[in-house]
């Protein structure tokens, strides 16, 4: 498990090509550490008629994540930037955090989503 520091993004999602629904490496966010975050979504790379969902969740112990995602950003069709804020100060119980994505394909040919991408989060203040 990695922890968040004061000045270093935390790769949530290390840049490489998925073809399936996944969930990243767990994070842990201590009450002493930052507690807000600018989350950045590069896609660099898609094929026609899929789309990605990306979510940030969550947990006190690392283990239980409950039943909503903490964030979530818009669903994706097209390479390019997305950029969101992660606020966990008025969430203390929050002492890990995990993104997950879903990808989707429709229409002919391969039914086999592929998608390039990586989410880091930076500490704000």
């Amino acid at each position: 498990m990695a922890q968040a520091t004061e000045t270093h993004a935390m790769e949530l999602v290390p840049e490489g090509t998925v073809h399936e629904n996944g969930a990243g490496q767990v994070f842990a966010v201590g009450a002493d550490g930052p507690r807000t975050f600018l989350v950045a979504l590069d896609i660099v790379r898609v094929i026609d008629q899929e789309s990605l969902d990306v979510s940030l969740w969550g947990s006190a112990d690392g283990q239980e994540w409950g039943a909503m995602p903490l964030l979530k950003l818009p669903q994706r069709f097209y390479p390019g930037h997305t950029r969101a804020v992660l606020e966990l100060s008025q969430r203390p119980e929050v002492k890990h955090i995990q993104a997950r994505w879903e990808v989707n394909r429709w229409g002919r040919g391969r039914p086999v989503p592929v998608f390039r991408f990586r989410l880091a989060a930076q500490p704000v203040g």
